[in-house]
């Protein structure tokens, strides 16, 4: 367990340096940072406040998809636009129901989005914030709505006291508040502007760690894609398809100048020992040495 907890610590290790955990767990959010480069599309960081809110251990989240958090009631058409947005590698806002470790259910906010390479434009990393939904009194709502020539004043009152409620509260406070009482989950719990702020702000934050420590290592990231070549995008929007095909290979770019690499599957990396960066843009040449059939080779090259 402890080998494979290291492989895809690895993963984040690589790209910012093994000094960018303590630094984001210093961060007040609850969040999860996935490897869409790694087969399954594993969780390679889990902040602590995210590991308090859901009642799991580190090595146990580690690893898995994020898929351990949804149940029975989670709403499958959230679940399909989550996925729509992976596929399309752009970010997503959207109330979501996800189950605790004792599997009590709880609202929360969850706000995703890409990491990508400034070398190449592809995606390194999802980043997913989830602030807890801070549930409202139905009367209450209800007050607000049948006030007739009064419904907008009232429920912008309404929403200035959930407002200054939410503000009171830190991350900290919304996580420890979860107490293990059933939550409802009659209906979809809708967000707050100030719960919306405060994912956005997360995900800033967030961002702008792993910008900074990915200067350490020299492989820059970016939350916008620096790379315009169409090529990138379109092997980018296959990686999903791609990762489930299980033989060895690569995927070229006979387009550019030299036919780069542009994908290279994990049965491939595994094969020939090389890491993905150290594939990714290079001529299938370089995997050729002294005993290489030069006949062979030219009949590639035909």
């Amino acid at each position: 367990m402890e080998s494979q907890l290291g492989l895809f610590e690895q993963s984040l290790d690589f790209r910012y340096s093994s000094w960018v955990r303590e630094a984001l767990d210093e961060l007040p959010d609850c969040f999860t940072i996935t490897d869409p480069c790694i087969s399954g599309h594993p969780i390679v960081f889990a902040s602590n406040q995210f590991l308090k809110m859901v009642g799991y251990s580190r090595d146990v989240v580690i690893g898995k998809n994020g898929r351990m958090f949804q149940g029975p009631d989670t709403d499958r058409r959230s679940v399909m636009e989550i996925r729509e947005a992976i596929r399309e590698e752009r970010p997503i806002q959207i109330s979501l129901l996800n189950y605790r470790k004792n599997g009590t259910p709880f609202w929360t906010l969850f706000q995703m989005c890409p990491v990508f390479s400034k070398e190449d434009g592809r995606v390194i990393n999802f980043v997913g914030v989830q602030v807890p939904i801070l549930r409202r009194k139905r009367n209450e709502v209800k007050l607000c709505e049948d006030r007739a020539g009064y419904r907008d004043s009232a429920f912008r009152c309404c929403r200035r006291e959930v407002r200054l409620d939410s503000v009171r509260a830190s991350t900290r406070e919304s996580v420890a508040s979860h107490d293990g009482k059933e939550d409802e989950i009659e209906e979809p719990c809708e967000a707050s502007e100030v719960e919306k702020t405060k994912a956005s702000a997360a995900i800033d934050n967030i961002l702008s760690a792993l910008t900074r420590y990915s200067e350490v290592t020299g492989r820059l990231v970016c939350g916008k894609r620096c790379c315009l070549n169409g090529n990138v995008q379109l092997v980018a929007t296959l990686n999903i398809s791609l990762r489930r095909i299980r033989q060895s290979f690569v995927l070229t770019d006979a387009l550019l100048p030299d036919m780069p690499i542009l994908y290279a599957s994990e049965a491939f990396l595994k094969l020939t020992g090389y890491a993905r960066h150290e594939v990714l843009g290079r001529n299938c040449r370089f995997l050729s040495g002294t005993d290489t059939d030069p006949t062979t080779q030219y009949q590639v090259k035909k």
